[in-house]
């Protein structure tokens, strides 16, 4: 995933010093420059989140009555992705609403997270409050992520500003 996007971001300097784009071009030039750094961070939140599983093996990562909380997390993510491959794709800013609301999703999910872990019925410790925290976190940001390639998307295609 980096190598993509310092491939991408090299590709669209050259464009621009070579080819001098304009109106939408320019827009799609500067635009894939951005998107390429949003879609790269997503992959390393992915990363982080893999890593984080994999530090804490054999023991869980989360207690056992957060997994469903997680799980919808996860689903969500899988659809934000799904959805922003789309809007990537078709140009389609119609999607970008059904990217906010996975993102909206992730948000509230968060938030429970938090919740739960400082409620006073919390009894797992520091450790798994701050494995909670970050695992929520690197979701929530990957979702926030999806949400600026497709905002990104709607200014390539009609100009608007974010």
């Amino acid at each position: 995933i980096n190598a993509l996007n310092m491939a991408v971001e090299e590709k669209c300097l050259m464009i621009a010093a070579l080819q001098a784009p304009v109106a939408t071009d320019l827009r799609l030039v500067m635009g894939a420059i951005r998107m390429a750094a949003s879609l790269e961070r997503m992959g390393d939140l992915a990363s982080h989140i893999a890593k984080q599983v994999r530090m804490r093996y054999p023991n869980p990562s989360i207690p056992a009555e957060l997994h469903d909380t997680f799980a919808a997390m996860g689903e969500a993510a899988k659809a934000i992705v799904d959805a922003t491959g789309r809007v990537v794709d078709t140009r389609d800013t119609d999607l970008a609403s059904e990217i906010k609301r996975y993102d909206d999703t992730l948000d509230d999910l968060h938030r429970h997270l938090f919740t739960a872990v400082l409620a006073e019925s919390w009894d797992h410790g520091v450790e798994a409050a701050i494995d909670v925290t970050l695992l929520s976190r690197f979701y929530e940001r990957f979702g926030d992520h999806a949400v600026t390639v497709a905002r990104r998307i709607k200014h390539v295609v009609t100009g608007e500003p974010y």
